[in-house]
């Protein structure tokens, strides 16, 4: 599971970084070139969290979308309770 959401399965997608050089032709120039292209990766904003799946608690990578959207319901953090002491 690398860098994939485990409810909506978004994933890293790839895409060109354009390097330009030159004044626009609004703005007077003679246009703009490009002067290199760089291949990049769009990476999908990942949180490991605690979820109830089915009644149970599992750990999921979920992306902050679908956290946002309620597609992912927060399991509740329980606190172990002292033992009572003994008088």
């Amino acid at each position: 599971m690398a860098n994939c959401c485990e409810v909506c399965g978004k994933k890293t997608t790839f895409g060109i970084k354009y390097a330009r050089r030159g004044a626009a032709k609004k703005r007077g120039g003679s246009g703009a070139k490009i002067s290199g292209k760089t291949n990049r990766t769009f990476k999908p904003n990942l949180q490991r969290l605690r979820a109830e799946v089915n009644g149970g608690v599992k750990r999921l990578t979920v992306c902050t979308s679908c956290i946002k959207a309620g597609k992912v319901c927060k399991a509740i953090v329980r606190r172990a309770k002292p033992e009572a002491a003994s008088a």
